[in-house]
C-alpha cells in the first residue's frame, strides 16, 4: 500500500497485528495506522471492526484506501505441489485463495499466521521443503523465497479496503499522499450502535429509517456479536455523507434516540 504515499516523507512501522497497529495509534506510538476491514471475496476483517468498536474509542478511520490484491504460493525453494505438506497464511488470504487450495493442494494442512509477511518469513526461517505460504511476490523477495504459482486468489479483482487510523479530528490532508483527497470529494461515514431495544420486532428497521427518511444511503451494514451473551449484537454501518452536514446529523441524533450507544467510528473522503 505504500505505493499511494511519498515514501521519502514517511517511515514504515511493521507490526505483527491488525490490534497491534490499533492500540500504536490510540497510545500515539505512530501518527497513521493502516489496517484492512472489508474483502471482495471474504467480507469484512472481524478483527478491524471489533478492536475499532471495543478497544479503540481514541482512534478514528480518516480516509480509506482500496487496492486490488494478488497473493502468490511462496516457499523457501523451488518444490513439487505434491511435496507440499502445509500452508501458512493469514485466515483472510487462505479463504481468498480457497478454490487453489482445494484443487492444487488438496492434502495440505493450512496453518495461521497474524500476517501473510508473518507467514513468508516463517517458510523462510524453518526452511521446510514441505511448507509454502500465501503471500505478496514484494515478501517473497524480501525474505528470499520463490514463487511457486502467481495470482491464486479466487476472483481476478480481489479487492481490499483498508482505513487509515489516526486520532479523531486528524485530516487526511495531512497524510503524505501521493494524491491528496479531491477538494469537495464525497464524504463517507462509519459507525457502530447497539442496543437494549434490538430484541424487539421492528427495532432495527426503525433504526434505519433514521437514514432511509432522510435519504440517505447505507453502502454497508453488518452486525457483530457484542461478546456478551448469545444473541447481542453490535450493528457496524457505512453511509454516504459526511458527519458534520444537516441531514446526517439529523440522522445520528434519532439513531441515538432508539440506542444506548451510537459511535461515529470516522467521517472521511470516499475513495
Amino acid at each position: 500500500m505504500l505505493d499511494a504515499l511519498r515514501p521519502q516523507e514517511i517511515e514504515p512501522v511493521a507490526l505483527e497485528t491488525i490490534y497491534d497497529v490499533v492500540m500504536a495509534v490510540r497510545e500515539r506510538d505512530v501518527p497513521w495506522g493502516l489496517a484492512p476491514i472489508e474483502n471482495s471475496i471474504e467480507g469484512p476483517v472481524t478483527v478491524t471492526l471489533d478492536t475499532l468498536a471495543t478497544e479503540g474509542p481514541e482512534v478514528a478511520i480518516a480516509g480509506e484506501l482500496v487496492r486490488t490484491i494478488h497473493h502468490c504460493l511462496i516457499a523457501a525453494t523451488h518444490v513439487p505441489l505434491v511435496e507440499i505438506a502445509s500452508v501458512i497464511s493469514h485466515p483472510h488470504a487462505a479463504g481468498q485463495c480457497s478454490r487453489f487450495l482445494r484443487a492444487e493442494l488438496t492434502f495440505a494442512n493450512v496453518q495461521a499466521a497474524s500476517s501473510t509477511a508473518e507467514a513468508v518469513r516463517l517458510v523462510a526461517e524453518h526452511g521446510r521443503r514441505d511448507a509454502a505460504a500465501i503471500g505478496t511476490r514484494l515478501a517473497a523477495q524480501e525474505y528470499g523465497c520463490v514463487v511457486l504459482r502467481e495470482r491464486i486468489e479466487d476472483h481476478p479483482e480481489n479487492e481490499t479496503r483498508f482505513v487509515w487510523l489516526s486520532e479523531p479530528g486528524a485530516k487526511l490532508a495531512s497524510l503524505p499522499l501521493r494524491e491528496p483527497p479531491r477538494e469537495h470529494a464525497p464524504g463517507k461515514t462509519s459507525l457502530v450502535f447497539w442496543g437494549p431495544g434490538a430484541d424487539r420486532s421492528g427495532w432495527l428497521v426503525a433504526c434505519l429509517n433514521e437514514f432511509a427518511s432522510r435519504e440517505i444511503n447505507l453502502t454497508k451494514i453488518e452486525s457483530r456479536p457484542r461478546r456478551e451473551r448469545l444473541g447481542h449484537y453490535m450493528f457496524f454501518a457505512d453511509l454516504e455523507g459526511w458527519a458534520h452536514e444537516e441531514r446526517v446529523c439529523e440522522a445520528l441524533a434519532g439513531l441515538r434516540s432508539r440506542c444506548q450507544e451510537v459511535l461515529v467510528l470516522g467521517s472521511y473522503p470516499a475513495e
